[in-house]
């Protein structure tokens, strides 16, 4: 599951059609569409105990169990009107795929939707590639979506996820007591949100996302 870190040299470049559209660039990220040829990633990134643990991803989830790894998850996907699935690749000579950013959940008419940040490699991880496409697909909800609210639940063990969250603004709104079950014992799930408002007000200062530091507590505010 492990991609090629950032030395290793570049493959020969896939089919046009092949490549996905990029929706979004940032310093340190690109957004891409989904394309057929990731669900070779999806399929190693499911089977990943770490995953599973740490987020818990109904998406991955449905990928395995719902699916059966089918192909046909794809066009389901692109045809699911409440969720947006875009792929996150790092610059710089990664050879592979480092993550997936969706919103889902999409209420138009509310103009509400959830964030999940899945980052895969190991190696990618406190780069700053998480907290970048949270700013990404954020921004894309504002404009292309007009969305004015965006929420995000994490385990509460999850600091890194929830630094992550913070330093593009969400703000701890509740916790949800014993709601995630991760196949041994049940968690607190801890709630996030941030609106247009506060959204825009991080995009009129925004600066490079630095490596994150290393996570100090349990990244839960007090009650």
């Amino acid at each position: 599951m492990v991609s090629a870190g950032p030395d290793a040299p570049s493959p020969a470049p896939p089919p046009p059609g092949e490549r996905g559209s990029v929706i979004s660039r940032g310093t340190r990220v690109y957004l891409r569409t989904l394309t057929p040829a990731d669900l070779e990633h999806l399929s190693a990134w499911v089977e990943d105990p770490f995953l599973e643990r740490m987020v818990g991803s109904e998406f991955l989830h449905s990928y395995k169990h719902v699916w059966d790894k089918s192909p046909a998850f794809f066009e389901a996907v692109l045809t699911d009107p409440t969720q947006v699935v875009l792929v996150i690749e790092a610059h710089r000579g990664w050879t592979k795929p480092v993550g997936v950013v969706r919103l889902f959940n999409i209420h138009l008419l509310e103009g509400y939707a959830f964030l999940e940040t899945i980052i895969t490699d190991p190696r990618a991880m406190r780069r700053g590639f998480g907290v970048e496409a949270g700013k990404l697909v954020s921004y894309y909800g504002v404009d292309v979506l007009g969305l004015r609210r965006i929420e995000a639940k994490v385990y509460e063990y999850n600091v890194l996820s929830m630094n992550s969250l913070r330093r593009n603004g969400f703000r701890q709104e509740g916790v949800l007591r014993q709601a995630g079950f991760d196949g041994a014992r049940y968690w607190d799930l801890v709630i996030f949100g941030i609106l247009k408002e506060e959204i825009e007000a991080r995009r009129q200062k925004d600066k490079v996302a630095l490596p994150l530091e290393p996570s100090e507590g349990n990244g839960r505010e007090p009650s």
